[in-house]
């Protein structure tokens, strides 16, 4: 069976994804004149803009929403995948995905704005809204809804839940069934509150755990600082195949570096413009930018932080493309959270490991509890023409079993499943943004001809001008 899975993996992330990320990255980058460069000044400042109400949230929490769904074990875990089997260059490739998937994230949580709507009293929207209103592609929007139930309900939270319970394991010796049990009941208290406690939750916690890993990852670098231009040039050379050791993993490097980066980040995949779609902004493109933002937290910060203590510390493996062992600094080690856990606890030993399984814990479940918001986002959807109820409820116990299930099977398999979902996302969303970017691009051409006049943009339109765009409809 797991062959069988490996197989459907490895189509699904055949080159033809992992270059199809990086060009449409680059293709919207280019059409938004690097939005992501020439807006950084705007990402701060429009994080505090805006308040909630009781359709939808504040830009911070949708960040912070948003952010949880992002940063998860992805930040730790598979950043030493990404080294483990794609060499040091893979750290450069998951930063290529981050600066060019901003301009990708920007497009997308743009068009969830603009053809989000109002269900039960809570804005929603995402891609499978924004692929039936804006392209008429009602099957197609329903198969992407279908997919993100599957992914985020049934195979992604296994790929969290399993790397919570090998951290525990590894810094405080519990067992991956109490661990379970204990994801289990934090999050059915938390999936059974609703969207704005899931808002409230994901805002307290995510910037709290994402500076304080961070500043831990600091102090290492820190206390290894000559070490560190030795690092950025085995980066950068093992990235372009011009390193001694890895100059065979270029076509590794790129692979893995681009799959781990979506993994992490989600420009591209279709998640991000779930949370995008539930903050209260006067326009779009306000929300849009917000979300390429971050991408940058994420990757940049987040995954680069565990990238420079894995290789500043020189505790990490590297496999080669034959199956040799080119580093094998940690024998017997599992790839995964082990190896942050050995470079932080070299540094602060007595602290180290159980930092991590502390940061793992909370990056990994704010990420369950994200990815269950965007499976109940897609519920709710196709409950707009079927009215089932039961299935909201249904999906709880689903992701419940799911993280029940994954915490205890292997981590290969659970990554496995996880990359699927990814992959099939990514494939159908980045195909619809190709074919609805315009009302997005034009949205930031707005935002941009108000913001030179000195006011403050707000977005209007016409059923004429843009058709199902209810929310944003004025007179015409």
């Amino acid at each position: 069976m797991e062959s069988i899975i490996n197989q459907i993996n490895d189509i699904i992330w055949s080159p033809a994804l992992v270059f199809l990320c990086l060009g449409v990255g680059l293709y919207f980058s280019i059409r938004t004149r690097f939005m992501q460069v020439r807006h950084i000044g705007e990402m701060f400042r429009l994080m505090f803009d805006g308040k909630g109400s009781d359709a939808g949230v504040s830009s911070f929490q949708a960040l912070a929403m948003s952010l949880s769904g992002r940063v998860g074990t992805g930040n730790i875990a598979g950043v030493a995948a990404a080294i483990a089997y794609g060499g040091p260059g893979a750290v450069f490739w998951m930063w290529m995905t981050a600066f060019l998937g901003a301009a990708t994230a920007y497009i997308e949580s743009t068009l969830s704005q603009i053809y989000k709507e109002q269900n039960d009293g809570l804005y929603r929207g995402g891609p499978a809204y924004y692929i039936e209103k804006g392209l008429g592609w009602k099957k197609y929007a329903w198969v992407f809804a279908i997919a993100t139930i599957i992914s985020m309900g049934f195979l992604l939270p296994g790929v969290q839940a399993n790397s919570i319970a090998a951290g525990l394991q590894n810094s405080l010796g519990i067992a991956p069934e109490v661990s379970a049990a204990i994801i289990v009941v934090l999050l059915g208290l938390i999936i059974f509150g609703g969207v704005k406690r899931i808002a409230r939750f994901a805002e307290i916690v995510v910037p709290f755990m994402a500076l304080g890993y961070i500043l831990v990852a600091g102090v290492v670098i820190g206390l290894n600082i000559e070490k560190l231009p030795g690092v950025m040039h085995l980066i950068i050379s093992s990235a372009f195949g011009a390193d001694a050791v890895f100059g065979a993993m270029l076509g590794a490097a790129i692979q893995w570096g681009v799959k781990r980066g979506v993994f992490s980040n989600e420009a591209g995949q279709g998640s991000g413009p779930h949370p995008a779609a539930a903050a209260e902004v006067t326009h779009p493109a306000k929300q849009g930018i917000v979300q390429a933002f971050s991408v940058y937290v994420d990757t940049l910060f987040v995954c680069s932080a565990t990238a420079f203590m894995l290789l500043i510390t020189g505790l990490y493996n590297v496999k080669g493309v034959n199956g040799d062992m080119l580093v094998n600094a940690l024998p017997g080690v599992s790839v995964g959270p082990a190896f942050t856990q050995a470079a932080v606890e070299s540094v602060l030993p007595g602290f180290g490991s159980i930092f991590v399984a502390g940061a793992l814990f909370f990056f990994a479940f704010t990420t369950i509890v994200a990815y269950y918001y965007i499976a109940e986002t897609n519920v709710a959807y196709i409950n707009r023409k079927v009215g089932r109820p039961w299935l909201v409820f249904a999906l709880k116990v689903a992701s419940l079993a799911a993280c029940l299930y994954g915490a205890v099977r292997s981590a290969d398999l659970a990554w496995t499943l996880g990359d699927i979902g990814v992959g099939v996302m990514a494939w159908l969303n980045i195909v619809a943004i190709l074919f609805l970017q315009k009302p997005a691009l034009d949205s930031l051409k707005d935002y941009e001809a108000q913001q030179a006049k000195g006011l403050d943009p707000a977005f209007l339109t016409t059923k004429t001008d843009l058709p199902n765009a209810d929310l944003w409809v004025g007179d015409d």
